[in-house]
């Protein structure tokens, strides 16, 4: 199964990015990335999964209708992933949806086969913390919107990365193929990335992911570019390497068996080691790139 998806590859229907348990070959995560004309609509149901509507760029209306009820939430939005947080709405399983767009977009729809039905949210984009990971050229912003311990979800975990150009994000290589209480947890994993360009020159970025032991043998090294997906059922998973002069931008969607939901991680041995430097270095100056804004009273 291919690991590496350059972008169109994974285009369905009316997604330029439909990954789906099935077509992952695994149990639970799944990314859609939606594009809407001005004036566009698109209605899916959520069946057995809960998702999230992320605002790639562009605001929309995100209405779930169920059994339980009628929810409408008007998300703001944003120009692009590098220009702001956004705020964002959760959706139930079992529920039909519809995005709409005066304006018209792209949003992204991380989802996860869950078991339990939790109500229909909205998330404000003040409250979205926003994290710098890191320092000196490992230095990089995490936007946790759908962290566990941040927003709950049955089994869904979505972040969004933003990795200064010529610096390296997703360092040291982790792992979270193993079931290990306490100390790291079975998780599939999506990247879905873009790239800030520059006088017209699209960006570009390296990625790789390497076998962790026996049966767990992903392998991949791959340029990455805009709309491109990788995808981690297993294995070290890092560098995530943003060329000179481009910002890279990506958003990880997580989602697992366990009964936890949680993300434990297990670092390379090899490269652990580069943690206890980044107290002696100062955080990439251009970072945070922009933060959330306030709440308001």
């Amino acid at each position: 199964m291919a690991h590496h998806l350059p972008a169109g590859k994974a285009l369905a229907g009316p997604y330029a990015v439909d990954v789906t348990p099935e077509s992952a070959g695994w149990g639970h995560a799944g990314l859609r990335v939606l594009e809407l004309p001005p004036g566009g609509a698109h209605t899916f149901d959520t069946g057995d999964s809960e998702w999230i509507v992320l605002p790639l760029s562009g605001g929309c209306t995100v209405t779930a209708v169920d059994d339980f009820g009628h929810d409408t939430f008007e998300l703001t939005g944003r120009t692009g992933v590098f220009d702001g947080v956004t705020d964002f709405a959760y959706v139930p399983r079992d529920a039909r949806t519809t995005v709409s767009a005066t304006d018209g977009g792209r949003f992204a729809l991380t989802g996860a086969r869950c078991t339990r039905r939790l109500p229909a949210r909205y998330g404000p984009a003040s409250g979205v913390p926003v994290e710098l990971r890191g320092t000196g050229n490992c230095s990089r912003q995490v936007n946790n919107f759908g962290a566990a311990g941040v927003f709950e979800c049955d089994k869904l975990i979505a972040v969004e990365v933003l990795t200064p150009g010529g610096n390296w994000s997703s360092f040291p290589p982790h792992k979270h193929d193993e079931h290990r209480p306490g100390e790291e947890s079975v998780l599939e994993e999506i990247y879905y990335f873009e790239f800030a360009g520059h006088d017209g020159t699209p960006g570009l970025g390296y990625q790789r992911v390497s076998p962790s032991g026996p049966g767990r043998e992903t392998d991949v090294l791959a340029e990455v570019r805009d709309g491109d997906v990788v995808l981690i059922p297993d294995g070290w998973h890092g560098p995530s390497m943003a060329v000179p002069g481009h910002h890279m931008y990506y958003l990880n969607v997580m989602a697992g068996p366990g009964a936890e939901r949680a993300w434990l991680i297990c670092d390379h041995p090899d490269h652990a080691w580069i943690r206890a430097t980044w107290p002696d270095q100062a955080v990439d100056p251009r970072l945070p790139l922009y933060t959330a804004p306030e709440r308001s009273v």
